[in-house]
């Protein structure tokens, strides 16, 4: 049996990094989230169906930290919020220094009683390993 150790814990590195990016989502500092990001990181809301934004695409940590503030005072994300993201189902795929990923998520509103499913949909990730380890480079955000 061919074991490649080296991308088994690439594979599991990268998951914990989606795991961290959720939480952080929800409840944790907006820097430490954009550390999760490349510098020319895109996110990229393909369908905003149930929810309160529109499609966008946003380009960058400026942007993204940008976005992250705008989703706190609007309520949809953050401390207080009482959301959740949830993320499962995650396959990934290393080729050297890139990786993809395709994962489910779930946004649940309500958590601080019972919770409301608000939007379930796939993420597709793309992530670079530069000199911090696996960073997030694209997502993209779609529904069903």
């Amino acid at each position: 049996m061919n074991v490649d150790l080296q991308a088994i814990g690439d594979r599991q590195e990268i998951a914990m990094l989606l795991a961290r990016i959720a939480q952080l989502a929800d409840a944790g500092d907006p820097g430490q989230y954009i550390d999760c990001f490349t510098p020319d990181a895109v996110w990229d809301l393909t369908d905003a169906t149930d929810l309160p934004m529109d499609v966008q695409t946003i380009s960058g940590r400026a942007a993204l930290l940008a976005g992250v503030h705008e989703r706190r005072a609007a309520g949809i994300q953050g401390p207080g919020s009482h959301t959740r993201h949830d993320v499962s189902s995650i396959t990934v795929e290393v080729a050297g220094d890139r990786a993809t990923a395709r994962s489910y998520f779930r946004y649940y509103r309500g958590t601080d009683g019972i919770p409301t499913l608000a939007a379930m949909g796939v993420y597709a990730d793309v992530f670079v390993r530069g000199e911090s380890g696996w960073r997030l480079h694209r997502r993209e955000i779609s529904r069903g």
